[in-house]
């Protein structure tokens, strides 16, 4: 049984141009063999984009991808064909299959965007790729919603479940009974288990279900939770 504390000030991040990528986790240069991932999450990354700035065209493979929006709206292109403007408070799911390209740009009259991106192993190789937004529920306040898995988005990586909540002060919510999960403070700051986390700053639980959250101020939460 594990509580561990990742601190978003000890993240490391990358920049271009005109934008800002903190890392959760082990990527690219920023390489650590003591942080490769997370069950199957082994991508976790907070992007700040300027209007119009982003990732132009680029590949992937065998990755379930998901994107949550926090602020202003992401223009979402592939080569399924598929071209999405994804709003704050909207998820998308890109499952790669055995390959796919794609481009994700700050929609450039909506201001600048903020968006937290999770790759995820996927349960079965290959296959053909796929591309959903938009269609899971909208979090409300004070509960956590699935967006991604069970009753929200499909995704290819069995088990694996994105749930958010948005939280006033003083309010609290119970994670779920899985005994695996990744938890997030997106904005504001919310106490668990004895750890106060602030915006940034992630909590990765194995073999403790059903911990309480509760928010010093007003927070935006998101949690992955698996299933083994």
């Amino acid at each position: 049984m594990a509580v561990a504390l990742y601190a978003g000030s000890r993240r490391s991040s990358s920049a271009g141009a005109g934008r800002l990528t903190r890392h959760s986790f082990s990527f690219g240069p920023h390489y650590d063999p003591a942080n490769l991932g997370f069950g199957p999450l082994v991508c976790h990354n907070d992007d700040l984009l300027d209007p119009g700035a982003g990732y132009g065209e680029h590949p992937h493979s065998e990755l379930e991808i998901v994107t949550w929006v926090l602020e202003g709206s992401l223009v979402h292109t592939d080569s399924t064909g598929a071209r999405h403007v994804v709003d704050a408070g909207r998820a998308q799911v890109l499952s790669a299959g055995a390959g796919i390209r794609h481009s994700e740009v700050a929609d450039a009259g909506s201001g600048r965007c903020r968006f937290v991106q999770a790759w995820l192993r996927p349960s079965e190789p290959g296959g053909q790729p796929s591309y959903v937004v938009g269609e899971a529920p909208t979090p409300g306040s004070g509960g956590l919603t699935e967006v991604v898995g069970g009753d929200g988005l499909p995704i290819g990586a069995s088990g694996a479940r994105l749930l958010v909540a948005r939280l006033a002060a003083g309010q609290s919510v119970t994670l779920p009974e899985d005994p695996r999960q990744h938890v997030f403070a997106a904005t504001g700051s919310v106490d668990l288990a004895g750890t106060s986390l602030g915006d940034g700053d992630a909590l990765r639980i194995e073999g403790e279900p059903g911990q309480v959250v509760t928010a010093s101020a007003a927070a935006e939460l998101l949690v992955w939770s698996f299933s083994a």
